[in-house]
């Protein structure tokens, strides 16, 4: 019925009332009692609950009486701990006053009385600041209260500074000791403001003499003047510069005197009283003034004056002779100089006049000679299809005529015939790619090249030629792509094989293949030839230089030439090793395309195609050429090999012949360059148009750009150049028919 948690005061009412209870109880149970036996015992059990109920009254109230003991103890050990301590302590719970210690209501007598306990802290803070003692509060009374309450519990302490009269200074500390305790110490700083300020002073009358002895020392004279005009402070040099008397410069002499001084006395040459107002005059304007003057003694002075920022003025001197002495023999060196300078730029002017002239000639050569160039690489260009004209007729013609011919007496003849043309196509490729390389406008457009396919081609074109001489070509296979010009490197490689197999004499090798040089790769080209010797090396690169050891009839030397040129444009490196006797290795190293991948696809100029049988070429073929002589032999040709030729010389007549015929052709054959300004890439658009079929075709040209290689694999047609091979011919014919068929195309 009592909880022991209550305060002691709330159990003693609680124990009182439960006994006035039991008291009501056994009076009532006395009344009503049926004997005077159980009143008896009633009474008896009622005077034990009471004595019980007593005792416990008596240890409770022992209980309350040893607390509140107890608690005044410990507010007197509080009282006589913040009595010891040197500075005022005011302990503040709840925003209320605690309790504090007579140093705190001592220390402003005028407001003790309004500090009791129980008092609020903005309160007690408005009686400190209203005091009559406290002079100045350095800092902001609100702010610090705020700062104070929204702190953790033992954050850092929030300061103020109060000055009081008699020169005395106490710090302000506020910190919060727990969720409701805030504790003010006050701590008496007198002693070290005034240490601070004795030093502060101290200080200064030591700066003030650091300046008196800076002033003393300087170069420069130097002379302050107050506001009102008279002189402050000053240094001998500034005296000495003027040459004024120990009288004229003394601490209080007037401004205006001073320079009433010096231009009545010539001090300053040429500056007279009224030059003198001037200055004066514009430092009063600008405030700031300098001038350079000659004293009287022969030196010069430059002279700076400033307003001072509380009105005064500062004068500054600076003997500057010898700086205008220099200044003056610079002057006049510079004067001379310039005089010398003058003559010699006329003497280059009338040089520069002569250069000009001969560069304006050499400009004129200069555009003579590129004219020249110019015009002729557009000759070759245009004539490039003129000049292999009749020489793909004759190969055309002699590669039937060899066929016909095979086993007879001139059968020899042929032969000799057909390599004859070989020299002459070769020397006519071989110039017309130095002009081009030489050109202003080279069409070297690098790709990705499939280095594998080039290799073959250049082993199927020149196996007869290692089989005529009796010795072994191999081509190790490569599926690496290289960023490459493919007609030029196709061309580089070429030259290179022809040149291994022209000199490796019979029952030589000559291998090809490629090696992987850290993220490039190198194309070699092996032999087992004659050899060049290390002088020869060095020149053989060279346009019509051939080494020492070669035979003559050999060639003009221009094949490593055109190999040279096109790697440089390209940013291949060449390289050879060779020992005489033993053989020669030949390479070109080119960057590697990473992350390509071969592909396959149609047969591209160069490429032997798939192998294909030597049976009749059963087709009808639509041979378009305006070359009758060319026409000619390529009709016999294909009719060799047992083909049905619709020959046309233009567009008009070449779709007479498939109205005639009332179908599409298996193949086009087409020349690029046609009469009236017709080609070939137009005629097959024309028939295409006229039959609905997509017929395979092929387009033999003597263009070597890479443009129309591009559109032809655009529209759907192959690029063969001038003068043909007809071994690379015969394959793409039938390779383009068998996988490109107008049925399957369509």
């Amino acid at each position: 019925m009592i909880d022991p948690d209550e305060p002691l005061e709330r159990q003693v009412q609680r124990q009182a009332r439960i006994i006035d209870a039991l008291m009501r109880r056994s009076n009532r149970q006395h009344e009503v009692g049926g004997t005077a036996y159980g009143a008896f015992q009633s009474a008896i059990a009622l005077q034990g609950q009471v004595w019980a109920k007593t005792r416990d009254l008596e240890r409770t109230t022992d209980e309350l009486r040893h607390a509140r003991d107890e608690g005044e103890r410990m507010r007197k050990n509080l009282a006589d701990a913040l009595a010891a301590m040197e500075g005022g302590v005011a302990l503040f719970t709840d925003g209320r006053l605690e309790v504090c210690n007579d140093i705190f209501l001592k220390l402003l007598p005028d407001v003790s009385g309004r500090l009791q306990p129980g008092t609020g802290i903005e309160q007690c803070f408005g009686a400190l600041s209203g005091s009559r003692h406290v002079v100045t509060v350095e800092g902001n009374v609100d702010a610090a209260l705020a700062q104070a309450r929204r702190g953790g519990v033992g954050t850092s302490v929030v300061s103020l500074v109060i000055a009081l009269t008699g020169d005395r200074w106490y710090q302000i500390n506020l910190q919060r000791t727990s969720d409701r305790n805030i504790v003010l110490l006050l701590t008496e700083i007198t002693t070290i403001v005034r240490r601070n300020r004795s030093e502060k002073e101290h200080l200064i009358d030591r700066q003030a003499d650091y300046l008196q002895a800076v002033f003393e020392n300087m170069t420069s004279g130097v002379c302050t003047f107050s506001p009102e005009g008279a002189v402050m402070m000053y240094n001998q040099q500034f005296r000495i510069l003027l040459g004024l008397p120990y009288t004229m410069l003394q601490k209080g002499t007037d401004l205006h005197q001073l320079l009433d001084f010096v231009a009545g006395h010539k001090v300053i040459v040429d500056a007279g009283l009224f030059e003198i107002a001037q200055w004066l005059d514009r430092l009063d304007r600008q405030g700031r003034l300098r001038r350079r003057m000659r004293h009287a003694t022969g030196r010069m002075l430059d002279l700076h004056a400033h307003r001072l920022p509380d009105g005064g003025v500062m004068l500054e001197l600076k003997d500057v002779t010898l700086e205008t002495r220099a200044t003056e023999m610079l002057e006049n060196r510079v004067v001379e100089r310039t005089e010398e300078l003058t003559r010699a730029n006329d003497q280059l002017r009338q040089q520069f006049d002569e250069m000009a002239r001969v560069e304006e000639e050499l400009r004129q050569a200069k555009e003579r000679a590129e004219a020249a160039v110019s015009s002729k690489t557009r000759f070759l260009a245009a004539a490039s299809h003129d000049l292999l004209q009749p020489v793909n007729a004759a190969k055309l013609l002699i590669a039937t005529l060899r066929e016909s011919t095979e086993g007879t007496g001139v059968g020899g003849m042929v032969e000799r015939l057909d390599g004859s043309f070989s020299s002459i196509e070769q020397l006519l490729h071989s110039l017309l790619d130095i002009s081009r390389l030489d050109s202003a406008d080279r069409a070297l457009t690098p790709s990705d090249v499939g280095i594998g396919s080039l290799m073959r081609s250049v082993r199927d074109d020149q196996l007869p030629l290692a089989q005529r001489k009796g010795v072994t070509l191999d081509v190790v296979p490569s599926g690496a792509f290289v960023r490459s010009d493919p007609v030029y490197l196709l061309r580089s490689i070429q030259n290179l094989v022809v040149n291994a197999l022209q000199y490796t004499p019979e029952g030589g090798r000559v291998l090809v293949g490629c090696r992987p040089r850290r993220g490039r790769i190198e194309l070699q080209v092996w032999d087992t030839g004659i050899g060049i010797s290390r002088k020869d090396q060095k020149r053989i690169f060279e346009e019509f230089a051939r080494a020492d050891n070669v035979p003559l009839g050999s060639g003009v030397g221009l094949g490593l030439s055109i190999v040279d040129r096109t790697c440089r444009h390209l940013g291949h490196k060449v390289r050879v090793r060779s020992k005489p006797g033993v053989g020669s290795v030949f390479s070109i190293e080119m960057e590697l395309a990473e992350g390509r991948v071969a592909q396959s696809s149609e047969p591209a100029e160069g490429c032997a195609g798939p192998v294909v049988s030597e049976t009749e070429m059963d087709h009808i073929v639509l041979l378009v050429e305006n070359d009758p002589d060319v026409l000619f032999a390529f009709t016999s040709k294909l009719e060799q090999w047992g083909a049905s030729v619709l020959p046309a010389g233009s567009i008009t007549e070449a779709l007479g012949h498939v109205r005639d015929i009332g179908m599409a052709p298996d193949i086009i054959l087409a020349d690029y360059q046609l009469d009236d300004g017709e080609t070939g890439d137009r005629a097959i658009a024309a028939v295409r148009e006229l039959t609905g079929v997509r017929v395979p075709a092929i387009i033999i040209t003597a263009d070597r750009s890479t443009g129309l290689v591009s559109k032809g694999a655009v529209e759907g047609f192959s690029v063969l150049t001038k003068p043909v091979q007809l071994s690379r011919l015969r394959p793409l014919i039938d390779w383009k028919i068998r996988w490109q068929s107008p049925e399957a195309a369509e």
